[in-house]
């Protein structure tokens, strides 16, 4: 039986063994040439998309959708790359998008432990990485979402820089481990009792939803998040009444967008006003991948720590799996 202590602590591990996974992975080339790009996924899954259409805002030459649902989107044909990732093979949702892109001659790569997907794709000779299984997918988030960049990379969509990134990261997360566990242990303790909101820069809303996931799943709490400067335009005007069991957490980078760091300082003026409770949290490293893993691995012992607070078991979701029973009653 896995720990969620014990998967967090393995995090590292855990991106060496996605990098030999990439390495060893044999993609076909694209018949026709890719125009767009469709990441469709959900949950501890599919967030790796949604980060990484962050990550990669700046070096992607054509554009990226974010797929989470049954249905895909019209514009998906034969120059769409549709990259489809379920950590178990059975998300229902995926494997319906995965089917429609299939109808529709899009290049298609999976991302997968087994299940359904894998099948499929063995069935009608879909490329397919195959990752190590039998774990919750939130806790597997470094095997998945470091396969798409090996995907894009292959498909020559970016260079290799992100490799490197890779190696930093993980020197620097062993080299900080502990002082990452304390400086989350302590943010854990001022959130405890209260309801989280989290800020972050527009680029890091992926990494903003993944905190907030994890908090939902790991703590069970609710939470809710929004970026800037769009919350600049509708959230702050939300901030008239004083209470203190809300719990603000800006995730900061030294290198965002100098407009954007104006807006958050007054924000925070603002938002003092009414709560006395506002963390932030600052990133490490010399790219978006590095900064935004950082973050991610930090966010992750922080709603673990939450989790020994609120005295549950930050593995359970039996919720979830009940309404996948349910579902499951009546297939698609």
């Amino acid at each position: 039986m896995y720990k969620m202590d014990e998967l967090i602590a393995g995090f590292t591990g855990q991106m060496k063994r996605a990098v030999a996974i990439g390495e060893s992975a044999k993609l076909k080339k694209p018949k026709a040439p890719i125009r767009n790009i469709l990441l469709t996924g959900l949950g501890g899954s599919g967030i790796g998309g949604t980060i990484i259409s962050n990550i990669l805002r700046d070096d992607l030459k054509v554009p990226v959708v974010i797929n989470k649902c049954y249905h895909i989107p019209n514009f998906v044909n034969e120059n769409t790359l549709v990259i489809a990732t379920s950590y178990s093979g059975n998300t229902e949702e995926t494997m319906s998008a995965l089917m429609q892109a299939f109808q529709k001659d899009a290049h298609l790569v999976c991302i997968t432990s087994g299940g359904l997907v894998k099948e499929f794709a063995k069935i009608h000779d879909i490329d397919f990485i195959e990752i190590d299984g039998g774990m919750p997918p939130r806790a597997c988030f470094a095997l998945s979402f470091i396969q798409l960049l090996y995907v894009f990379h292959q498909l020559s969509l970016i260079e290799d820089g992100f490799k490197l990134s890779l190696s930093n990261t993980i020197q620097r997360l062993d080299g900080e481990q502990e002082d990452i566990k304390t400086n989350a242990k302590k943010l854990a303790e001022k959130l405890f009792g209260t309801i989280p909101v989290i800020y972050a820069d527009s680029n890091f809303e992926g990494v903003a939803i993944r905190f907030r996931q994890q908090i939902n799943e790991n703590a069970k709490m609710l939470c809710w998040h929004h970026v800037i400067p769009e919350m600049n335009h509708n959230e702050l005007v939300g901030w008239r009444q004083h209470n203190d069991d809300i719990s603000v957490i800006f995730l900061r980078n030294n290198n965002d967008f100098d407009r954007n760091q104006e807006r958050i300082e007054f924000s925070k003026g603002v938002i003092r006003n009414y709560t006395s409770r506002i963390n932030e949290i600052y990133s490490k490293g010399d790219t978006d991948i590095e900064r935004s893993l950082y973050l991610i691995h930090l966010c992750d012992w922080v709603s673990y720590f939450l989790s020994e607070l609120n005295e549950v078991d930050a593995i359970e979701i039996e919720v979830i799996n009940s309404l996948k029973g349910k579902l499951a009653e009546n297939p698609l």
